[in-house]
């Protein structure tokens, strides 16, 4: 990954557990704990595509793991994150830009489902069977809920910073004289001055626009 991918993930997956852990898993609602972490990783992922998605989902559930109070196996809910981070990546809109709300509620859904069954399943493999006890329907339902409510506060304003990372004229540099690649980003990204340059060239002028989960 590029550097600026790795420092805007990082600090928005730190920065979603220290909220996860300490505000979030203190509320004591009903069935799941609503997974910032998870909103996290999936708006990533719809910028960054599957692997992007699949290192920064193993990347947080990693921590996650490791974060205190963590009950479970480490490495679990890793598994988990980056899972559903390339499976989340696979439907990478265009250019990472949203068309409509409805596709992001709908993946966000059965990620939520998703992630909780695959958290179960993976602890009924090591001998944890606390899934049994609460009722896995009751979690999925409630996980589902929760992070649908909380995905208009955080997966718009994450897959943005991350356009805007990822667009930065700063970032990169040009193959051939190493100056800043502005002149690229902005022709690809305004159809009108595409337009304009292919215009220019045909005439001959030559210019250059340059939660952790709980059971």
């Amino acid at each position: 990954m590029k550097l600026n991918r790795i420092l805007l993930s990082g600090t928005l997956v730190v920065v979603a557990l220290v909220i996860q852990v300490s505000v979030l898993a203190r509320l004591q609602l009903p069935g799941a704990v609503p997974d910032l972490l998870l909103l996290t990783v999936l708006g990533l992922a719809l910028v960054y595509g599957h692997t992007g998605g699949a290192l920064v989902g193993f990347t947080a559930g990693l921590l996650a793991d490791l974060a205190p109070p963590a009950d479970h196996a480490a490495g679990r809910y890793a598994l988990v994150l980056c899972v559903v981070g390339y499976l989340v990546g696979l439907a990478r809109p265009e250019h990472g830009r949203l068309r409509s709300a409805v596709g992001p509620m709908a993946v966000v859904v059965a990620a939520a489902v998703g992630s909780t069954l695959l958290y179960a399943g993976v602890g009924a493999l090591v001998g944890d069977t606390a899934a049994r006890d609460v009722g896995l329907g009751s979690l999925a339902f409630t996980a589902a809920l929760y992070d649908l409510l909380l995905t208009p506060f955080v997966v718009p304003g994450v897959m943005a910073l991350a356009r805007r990372v990822e667009n930065d004229p700063l970032a990169d540099t040009s193959a051939s004289g190493g100056a800043p690649a502005a002149s690229n980003w902005l022709v690809s990204g305004t159809p009108g001055l595409s337009r304009t340059r292919r215009g220019a060239g045909r005439m001959g002028l030559g210019t250059r626009l340059k939660g952790v989960k709980r059971l």
